[in-house]
């Protein structure tokens, strides 16, 4: 691993946005999103602008808003990238959640990856709100009991304010996320066992043959029935499209915000969370355990740690991927 100034990194990230054609404001944007996942030990970060990359679309259209109602949105992304056209949806959601104490925004024909979204999910709970994000993406995941790839990693996050940084549950319904994947065969490494399927229905763990095949749900039925619910979030709900041969042709996102006074005060309401969740941290640790750790509490330390030191572990492989894309 090589110990990279997060200055340094950060400018890398921009120089390849700029590159692959995006705007200041929208290389912003994107860069904030995937430095907030690289920071934090996510998959989710500037793996994503290796190999093929994330250029932009060159027909791409700013996201707009189709339908709206007191409390709802409908979003056309335009053809953007999804990280763009989900911030625009978060931008859109505070504001229904500002004057109603709810709201529900939905996005349709963005063309890429959202990111992180546990990224939106806490900045809404920053706010003040309990967030709910899904997103879809294209056919990587089989259903459960099968090994034809249908589903996206369909991804889900949950932020919840508390007193101090918002408690943020991010996490895939796949067993290993695309770029998990993605970042094995770029350092050369192998995947986990039963987490993916090679073209012909073999569990595999080369991470090209994965690539080439399918991913799993996680937890088995459970797992799959979830992938699925947030496989119809994404799509049914929102009106993404698909080719006449049954193939997706854009993705899509579902955004919920709902402010804890509809229900409570929010005092209150922080206070019952504290309570809560003092409880799990103080709950009686198996022999192996040395602390119970929250959702996203690990991701967080490591962002704090990357902030205080001004530099930033990355696989040489990578980094070395990162600085050929950027002077290319």
């Amino acid at each position: 691993m090589a110990q990279i100034p997060l200055k340094s990194v950060t400018q890398t990230v921009q120089r390849i946005l700029h590159k692959s054609g995006y705007s200041p404001e929208e290389t912003a944007i994107i860069s904030d999103v995937l430095m907030y996942a690289q920071m934090r030990g996510n998959n989710q970060g500037i793996v994503k602008l290796i190999g093929a990359g994330l250029p932009r679309n060159p027909n791409c259209r700013p996201p707009s808003i189709v339908h709206q109602t007191p409390i709802s949105a409908r979003i056309d992304g335009g053809g953007s990238i999804g990280m763009v056209v989900a911030h625009y949806a978060l931008t859109v959601a505070l504001e229904h959640a500002r004057e109603q104490g709810f709201a529900l925004v939905g996005t349709f024909n963005s063309n890429s990856s959202t990111g992180a979204i546990g990224y939106y999910a806490g900045q809404a709970a920053q706010a003040g709100y309990i967030g709910f994000v899904f997103a879809g993406s294209g056919e990587y995941v089989a259903p459960h009991g099968a090994y034809q790839p249908l589903f996206g990693t369909n991804p889900l996050a949950v932020g919840v304010p508390t007193a101090g940084k918002p408690i943020v549950l991010d996490m895939a319904t796949s067993a290993i996320a695309r770029y998990g994947i993605i970042e094995a065969q770029t350092a050369g490494q192998t995947l986990p066992e039963g987490v993916a399927y090679d073209a012909a229905g073999s569990p595999t763990t080369d991470p090209t043959a994965a690539l080439a095949g399918a991913i799993r749900t996680f937890g088995g039925h459970k797992g799959g029935g979830l992938a699925l619910m947030v496989e119809l979030l994404t799509g049914a709900l929102v009106g993404t499209s698909r080719h006449a041969d049954g193939r997706k042709a854009d993705w899509g996102t579902l955004t919920m915000l709902i402010d804890p006074t509809l229900l409570t005060d929010r005092d209150g309401f922080i206070e019952r969370v504290q309570q809560v969740t003092g409880l799990v941290k103080d709950a009686k640790r198996l022999p192996d355990m040395d602390e119970i750790l929250l959702p996203g509490e690990r991701g967080d330390r490591q962002y704090e740690r990357v902030v205080a030191s001004g530099v930033i572990e990355i696989e040489e492989r990578l980094w070395d991927a990162l600085q050929a894309a950027a002077a290319g």
